[in-house]
């Protein structure tokens, strides 16, 4: 009798552990977090409602481009950008945090959520519109030829056959050079660099022909580091530059429209310009 008990209990804990684990197998599981991928696109997208909870608007810029945005001697981020950040910022009620980087990381890191915006001397062209949105125009910048002081050589891009001409990288100048100016006039070397000083230093040493900028960015480089160079020439082109956006941020667009406006219509940007630039705005 106790051997047939013995074989039941078996049987009966061995029916047991199958059913627990079959109910164990059944039971409901924990869904996978959700990935959260580009943060601009988080909170509905919304990124205006971001940067308010937040109370803080980062903003991206190279910090080497003065008198635009560079890191001054208390290490602040400072120049027209910077300011004019700051003004946009207010008037959206938070505080603008800066986050500086090469310019040639700076679009991409703004699609990959790292900047709320971008007030980088960034230049409003249709091919960055299709992946970045921008603000009404805040500066018309005029592009220039700049060469050595003894160079009588070049006097128009069709002197640059043969040259090698430095620009800096990701920039709407090293496109227009190899869009626009490379085929109408022939071979010649496109340098890139991510500082403008390097290229400076470059064309003043001889080790390029020519470069091309907007020369309010190039002038106090040129005066501290005492470089022998000059302009050539008339304007090549002028453009214009905006606050850079996440795509499809709609209510951020209008709300630094509207800043802008207000920035314009209340004097504001005329006392900016004279700040930096010692002159009132051209556009």
């Amino acid at each position: 009798m106790k051997k047939k008990t013995s074989i039941l209990s078996s049987i009966l804990i061995m029916a047991l552990t199958l059913i627990l684990a079959a109910c164990g197998n059944n039971a409901a599981k924990p869904n996978p977090p959700a990935q959260s991928g580009n943060p601009n696109q988080a909170a509905g997208g919304n990124s205006l409602e971001r940067i308010k909870s937040k109370g803080k608007m980062t903003i991206g810029l190279m910090g080497t481009y003065a008198p635009y945005n560079f890191v001054n001697e208390n290490n602040e981020v400072d120049g027209y950008d910077a300011d004019l950040s700051k003004e946009i910022a207010k008037r959206l009620g938070v505080e603008a945090e800066f986050v500086t980087g090469e310019f040639s990381g700076l679009i991409e890191g703004l699609k990959q959520g790292k900047f709320d915006a971008l007030v980088s001397q960034v230049t409003i062209t249709d091919e960055r519109k299709q992946s970045i949105d921008f603000s009404e125009p805040y500066v018309k910048n005029d592009v220039s030829i700049i060469v050595k002081e003894s160079n009588n050589n070049i006097q128009s891009v069709e002197d640059f056959k043969g040259k090698k001409v430095g620009v800096a990288l990701g920039t709407n100048d090293e496109a227009y050079l190899r869009d626009e100016v490379l085929p109408k006039v022939g071979t010649f070397e496109i340098v890139t660099y991510n500082d403008n000083l390097n290229a400076l230093m470059d064309l003043n040493n001889k080790r390029i022909d020519a470069t091309i900028n907007n020369v309010f960015a190039l002038k106090p480089l040129i005066e501290k580091n005492n470089l022998k160079l000059k302009t050539v020439g008339k304007p090549l082109k002028s453009d214009y530059a905006g606050v850079a956006m996440p795509k499809n941020s709609p209510e951020l667009k209008d709300a630094v429209d509207q800043a802008l406006k207000e920035i314009k219509e209340d004097g504001t940007l005329k006392t900016l310009y004279n700040k930096w630039f010692g002159v009132d705005p051209n556009f």
